[in-house]
C-alpha cells in the first residue's frame, strides 16, 4: 500500500497552500524527514518531508499548483517493497517519457526484450499494432518551452498555458521575458499592502539620529557580550528597546482599531522584518518589553536563520502589535514604510551615513540615521506620532534613558 504524503495543518486560517518546488523527483529515494517539496503558505514557506524512508513513485500535484490543507500530494513505496528490483532501470521522468508508459516498459521487460526506447525501428509485421506506432513522446513544437532556462516543473503546471499560446509582441534576439508565476506569499503580501493603502490614514514623520553612542557601546562591549552570551550584540536590539520605552508612554501606536472599538495591548509583540528569498517575512518577538538584550539577540538571530531556510512556523508571524523594518542594511538612505494591519504603527530604519551636523555651535562629523514612523492617523494623531518618534532619537542618543526612564 503506497505512503500519502499530505500537506500538514500549518494555521487555523490557513485552509490552502501553494506547491513551490519539488525537491525529489518521480523514482528517487529519499530518506525519513528529509524534506522533498518546498510550501507557500500566505504566510510562510516551510519543507514538507517524508513521513519514512523509501521510493518517490508518484507526484500527484505539480509545482505551482494551490491545493487544500490534508491533500495528499505524492505517493511513496516503502523500502522492501520492490524498490530495488530494478535499480537500473530509469524513471519515466528520467526517461523524458509520460508516466503511462511505464507499464509498458514493464511488459517489454518480462517478455526478454530491452526497453522500448531502445528497440530498432519496428518492422512493416509491427505497424498496424496501435500500441507500436504510438509515438514514445507526443512533443509537438508549440508545446515546447521556447526558453531552455525554464524549468521543466513550470512547463508541467496544468493551468499554465503553452508559451507559443501566450500573446506577445515579436521580441528581438536578447530581449526576451519570462513568465513566472507569483508564490502565495507574495501575492498575500501583495493584497495586505493594498488593503493597508485603501482602509488606512497613514501619514509618515521623519526624524534622524546621531548613532555615535550606540556604536560606542557596540564597540565597548561586544567581546565580552558575544563570549558570555554566544551571540554579537547588534542594532536591532538597541532599537527594540527605544521602541518598548516609546510605546510604553505613547500606548496608541501599540494598539489597533476593531470595528468601532480601540485595543489597547498591555504587552508588547514586535514583528521584526526579514528579507528572504521567496519574500519578506515577519517573525513575532512575543513580549518583547520582557527580553534582555541577549534574549532579543538570540531571538533575531534564530528568526533571520530559521527564515532563510523556510523553517518559521506560522504561528511565529501572527500577530504582533508593532512592526520595525530595516531598510538600511541594504542601503537605503530613506523611505516610507508601510503600516502591517491592523497595527497602527510600523518604524523604519536606515543606513547610517557619516554628515555634517551641527553640534554646540561645531560643524562635527557623525553617524546618522534617518527614522520614519508611519503611523494610522485615524487612530494615532500627529502630535503622538511626532514625540514617539523624538523618544526613540533620545533613546538611541542616550542610551541611559531607557534605564533611568527620564
Amino acid at each position: 500500500m503506497p505512503i500519502e504524503l499530505k500537506i500538514p495543518t500549518v494555521g487555523e486560517s490557513i485552509t490552502e497552500v501553494q506547491i513551490g518546488e519539488w525537491l525529489k523527483s518521480e523514482g528517487d529515494t529519499v530518506k525519513q524527514d528529509e524534506p522533498v517539496a518546498v510550501i507557500d503558505s500566505e504566510k510562510t514557506t516551510f519543507e514538507l518531508p517524508a513521513p519514512q524512508s523509501g521510493r518517490l513513485t508518484k507526484i500527484l500535484h505539480q509545482a505551482g499548483e494551490t491545493v487544500a490543507v490534508g491533500a495528499v500530494v505524492a505517493q511513496l513505496e516503502s523500502q522492501g517493497n520492490g524498490t530495488e528490483r530494478h535499480p537500473h532501470k530509469k524513471t519515466p521522468v528520467e526517461a523524458g517519457r509520460p508516466a503511462a508508459e511505464d507499464d509498458k516498459e514493464s511488459t517489454d521487460e518480462k517478455a526478454g526484450q530491452a526497453p522500448s526506447e531502445t528497440l530498432p525501428p519496428a518492422d512493416e509485421s509491427e505497424s498496424h499494432n496501435p500500441a507500436k506506432s504510438k509515438p514514445e513522446t507526443p512533443a509537438p513544437e508549440d508545446l515546447k518551452p521556447e526558453r531552455p532556462s525554464l524549468p521543466a516543473k513550470e512547463a508541467k503546471r496544468p493551468d499554465a498555458k503553452p508559451l507559443s499560446q501566450i500573446a506577445k509582441p515579436q521580441l528581438s534576439a536578447g530581449r526576451e521575458e519570462e513568465v513566472v508565476p507569483m508564490t502565495m506569499l507574495r501575492r498575500t503580501a501583495a493584497q495586505r499592502l493594498v488593503e493597508a493603502q485603501q482602509t488606512m490614514a497613514m501619514l509618515t514623520t521623519f526624524n534622524e539620529a546621531d548613532m555615535s553612542a550606540i556604536q560606542a557601546v557596540r564597540s565597548e562591549y561586544q567581546e565580552p557580550f558575544e563570549k558570555r552570551y554566544q551571540v554579537k550584540l547588534g542594532l536591532m536590539s538597541f532599537f527594540i528597546k527605544a521602541a518598548v520605552d516609546a510605546l510604553k508612554q505613547f500606548p496608541k501606536l501599540n494598539a489597533e482599531i476593531r470595528d468601532h472599538d480601540i485595543v489597547y495591548h498591555n504587552y508588547v509583540d514586535i514583528g521584526v522584518a526579514v528579507a528572504t528569498e521567496r519574500g519578506l517575512v515577519v517573525p513575532v518577538l512575543r513580549n518583547a518589553e520582557q527580553l534582555t538584550f541577549a534574549g532579543l539577540e538570540k531571538a533575531i538571530s534564530d528568526f533571520a536563520r530559521r527564515a532563510k531556510e523556510g523553517k518559521l512556523k506560522p504561528d511565529e508571524l501572527a500577530g504582533g502589535t508593532f512592526t520595525i523594518t530595516n531598510g538600511g542594511v541594504f542601503g537605503s538612505l530613506l523611505s516610507t514604510p508601510i503600516i502591517n494591519p491592523p497595527q497602527s504603527g510600523i518604524l523604519g530604519l536606515h543606513t547610517i551615513q557619516e554628515r555634517p551636523v551641527a553640534v554646540q555651535g561645531q560643524v562635527v562629523i557623525r553617524p546618522m540615521m534617518y527614522l520614519a514612523l508611519t503611523y494610522d492617523h485615524r487612530l494615532v494623531d500627529g502630535r503622538e506620532a511626532v514625540l514617539f518618534l523624538r523618544r526613540v532619537k533620545q533613546v538611541i542618543e542616550v542610551p541611559a534613558r531607557m534605564l533611568i526612564e527620564i
